[in-house]
């Protein structure tokens, strides 16, 4: 049997709600951005006038001493154990080498001013799946979360999709730098509820997926006070508190619970606090999909261990995970390999930039791209006209950026620009083209279509 359908006159079967649901997100230029490139990719040789890649947030700058640590280390990537250890069955709870390593690591990354503890890490395949495994337990369909603006494209397919959760945006503006302000914070909620719908927690990304700044830490207090007074939770994604380059240096909502420890409100505090992790940033591991939810509250360490069947990371990529990471040397000295090439790399795009003619937000210092303010380029202040300055910079300048729009900033013509997933050559090809572009469209009027 086999081969081609038979034509019907029946009509093809339904997909579930979810299946054809538009909460994919998937529709929003952030996405039609990757098509591009997905569809006509440079190459310096064989494609030099494809599309460079400029929306992906992967870490490939310190590859390199990955690399090196398992061919110096054969036995960390054959994980010292035979093929049935590795392929019959895990343990929902994940290996404890590699929890123990885990946990290490994130307080390693931290400066040790935070204590993690290894029987409170569900492992998850990513941080994708963290953060949707949290949303599940958190919020029941058509509750929400607030999630300060501009935040991370995919959340509104992570978040949304398969929960029914809604979004709730706090809006921030490029007056404070984008940080969370009480009044927004504030509003946001009594906008909520206004409209009947109940808010069940708040999402930070901390370091900032898009802004690449870490939160001040009046800030993050501010934020912990909130959650504590409207009895709702607090989920801190934290996947890039790795790659803090530059001061000032993270304040992890870990170690905001770690100070109150003994206070009067240190239990009320502890319970709604929780800890998103990944390996896809910091190690630019994404394709080992490796996540933590990190929590103090039993009851969502219970519940997540179980709802984590569903998303666990396979026995081979923990065993070969905690090896690497069990070395104390060497993590240490990855880190510190790691952010002074960030640093190196982020100085470079800023300066370039700088150069053709475009700034950056102030005070980046983590993560992996910069927010590029374009807004002396549009040809008007609306989110068509940003849209309108990102396809000519797409289809002409050969750029894939993320317009500012898909981050669900309030204000047009801000841009998100990675810098650490191409070599250094492709990046200098990539700013000399921007250059290129900003000085043929200086002139506003010539970016209308």
């Amino acid at each position: 049997m086999g081969g081609k359908l038979l034509a019907s006159s029946h009509p093809a079967p339904l997909l579930s709600d979810i299946a054809t649901s538009a909460a994919h997100g998937e529709d929003s230029p952030y996405f039609a951005g990757w098509k591009a490139y997905d569809e006509d990719p440079y190459d310096p040789v064989t494609n030099p006038s494809g599309v460079i890649q400029m929306g992906l947030a992967e870490n490939q700058v310190s590859f390199d001493l990955l690399e090196a640590y398992l061919r110096e280390h054969p036995e960390a990537s054959g994980c010292g154990v035979g093929f049935r250890e590795n392929a019959l069955f895990q343990d929902y709870h994940g290996l404890k080498s590699f929890r123990m390593a885990m946990a290490r690591f994130m307080e390693t990354i931290r400066g040790g001013r935070a204590r993690f503890d290894p029987d409170r890490i569900v492992l998850t395949a990513g941080a994708t799946a963290a953060n949707e495994l949290l949303t599940f337990l958190l919020a029941n369909p058509g509750d929400a979360l607030l999630v300060p603006t501009p935040y991370y494209p995919g959340f509104d397919r992570d978040l949304r999709w398969r929960t029914g959760v809604n979004i709730v945006p706090v809006h921030c503006s490029s007056a404070t730098g984008f940080q969370v302000t009480a009044n927004a914070l504030q509003a946001a909620y009594d906008a909520a509820m206004a409209a009947g719908t109940r808010v069940r927690g708040v999402l930070i990304t901390n370091p900032s997926n898009p802004l690449g700044t870490t939160m001040e830490r009046d800030v993050l207090e501010h934020i912990v006070d909130f959650v504590a007074r409207n009895n709702i939770h607090l989920i801190s994604d934290e996947i890039y508190s790795g790659s803090v380059f530059a001061a000032p240096d993270l304040v992890s909502v870990a170690e905001v619970v770690e100070d109150r420890r003994g206070g009067d409100d240190d239990a009320m505090i502890a319970a709604r606090v929780h800890v998103v992790y990944s390996l896809s940033k910091d190690l630019g591991l994404p394709g080992f999909r490796a996540g933590v939810v990190y929590s103090l509250n039993d009851a969502v360490v219970a519940a997540a261990r179980r709802m984590s069947s569903f998303t666990l990371v396979s026995s081979q990529t923990q065993r070969t995970l905690a090896a690497m990471l069990s070395d104390a040397a060497f993590a240490t000295a990855y880190v510190d390999a790691n952010r002074a090439r960030l640093r190196e790399r982020h100085d470079h795009v800023v300066a370039g930039l700088r150069r053709a003619g475009v700034s950056c937000l102030r005070g980046g210092n983590a993560g992996l791209f910069v927010w590029v303010d374009m807004r002396p380029l549009l040809d008007e202040a609306t989110v068509e006209g940003e849209l309108r300055l990102w396809r000519r910079v797409v289809g002409e300048a050969r750029l894939n950026v993320s317009p500012g729009s898909s981050c669900h900033c309030s204000e047009p013509g801000w841009f998100r620009v990675c810098f650490a997933n191409m070599s250094l050559e492709t990046l200098d090809v990539a700013i000399q083209r921007l250059a290129c572009f900003t000085e043929r469209y200086g002139n506003k009027s010539i970016i209308r279509k």
